[in-house]
């Protein structure tokens, strides 16, 4: 519906005037008070949640801090091994298998679909990988690590999980740590779910 502007006269601001919208089927289209009325409008905003008392919201801050703090002594440690984080996850997955088709990999790993080629690529390059025709797939490729591939994965994969268990040994005991793995997988899967 168009709206028109006219100049209405206020007598409680005389001498100066307001505009308001008339609509054309008769009325003025006022927000909520009448244009006798003098006091200003007041603009509603919607209400703010409470922060500070959301218990559900809480978990948002040290969740993502708990991550941050997890992944920078996680990366500095396989940085130090001179592998990429992407690089160990792939050589891991690979440990102590007969290989992977590409796509296996893809669903087992943390690395994206875009990047596992990439990353692929220069682990062959470097030996220690090598990609396979799937005897059970004539268009699949199986990857497989190398022996100096395999050599690397036992010689990094003990060592990241002595680095990486005293902090979580520290923070948590057995049980504790169960119950932070199964709420963990509960938040994960909701955020994977259709709202």
């Amino acid at each position: 519906m168009r709206h028109y502007k006219k100049r209405v006269f206020d007598p409680s601001t005389a001498g100066s005037a307001q505009t308001a919208r008339v609509n054309p089927h008769g009325g003025l289209d006022s927000p909520s008070r009448s244009f006798y009325d003098p006091a200003p409008i007041a603009m509603s905003s919607p209400k703010l949640p409470d922060l500070k008392d959301d218990p559900h919201l809480k978990v948002i801050r040290p969740l993502v801090e708990a991550y941050l703090a997890f992944s920078r002594a996680d990366n500095r440690h396989i940085r130090a091994m001179k592998l990429t984080p992407a690089q160990f996850d792939v050589i891991a997955t690979l440990g102590d298998t007969d290989g992977l088709t590409c796509s296996e990999l893809s669903q087992a790993t943390l690395v994206t679909k875009g990047t596992l080629t990439g990353v692929l690529d220069r682990l062959a390059a470097k030996g220690l990988i090598r990609r396979d025709p799937d005897p059970q797939d004539r268009r699949a490729v199986r990857i497989r690590l190398t022996d100096k591939g395999d050599a690397l994965f036992r010689k990094t994969y003990g060592a990241h999980i002595m680095y990486l268990r005293p902090f979580f040994e520290r923070a948590l005991n057995k049980h504790q740590a169960g119950q932070a793995a199964e709420l963990l997988v509960r938040i994960r899967d909701s955020f994977t779910q259709p709202r």
